[in-house]
């Protein structure tokens, strides 16, 4: 049976956030190490997105910088520049784990925090240039997650014709 969390719009956020890494990890678990290392987008410019695990790489690495991001607006000094890149799908699985532990611990250190703000000049300058609350950004976060779990199932299907 399903458990939820219970703590309102953290719970939720970080329910949907696993839940879709977890989608992430379920396309991923048949890949083989040369799918995994394989180069399917040739054309593109962004090295993070020309193979499974250029992507995956991104994935955990943004994870962290989420995180990194709202610790330092929260007035801590985190330079934590997370990166990975693991040779099988199980290194994945357990990275992404970890990643999303590194993401839940920041609601055990800071259970109270306010994560909705409609002051822009309070909102968190990203490394993209964009402002966000926290709300916001874990909202992002998930997104991303769900952007990169559809590129990948393309690359799949590519690699697999």
């Amino acid at each position: 049976m399903k458990r939820y969390r219970n703590n309102g719009a953290i719970g939720a956020l970080l329910d949907e956030y696993e839940k879709a890494i977890y989608e992430l990890l379920e396309v991923i678990h048949t890949i083989s190490i040369d799918e995994l290392q394989s180069i399917v987008d040739t054309k593109t410019d962004d090295p993070d997105c020309v193979s499974i695990q250029s992507i995956l790489n991104h994935v955990i690495r943004a994870g962290y910088t989420y995180v990194r991001e709202i610790r330092n607006f929260l007035g801590e000094n985190i330079q934590l520049k997370y990166n990975v890149n693991c040779d099988s799908i199980e290194e994945y699985r357990k990275e992404m784990i970890k990643m999303f532990e590194y993401n839940e611990q920041l609601f055990n250190d800071y259970p109270n925090i306010d994560i909705e703000e409609t002051d822009v000049s309070k909102k968190i300058r990203v490394p993209w240039n964009q402002d966000y609350d926290i709300e916001q950004l874990l909202e992002h976060a998930i997104v991303h997650i769900l952007r990169h779990r559809r590129q990948i199932e393309k690359f799949i299907l590519e690699l697999r014709k």
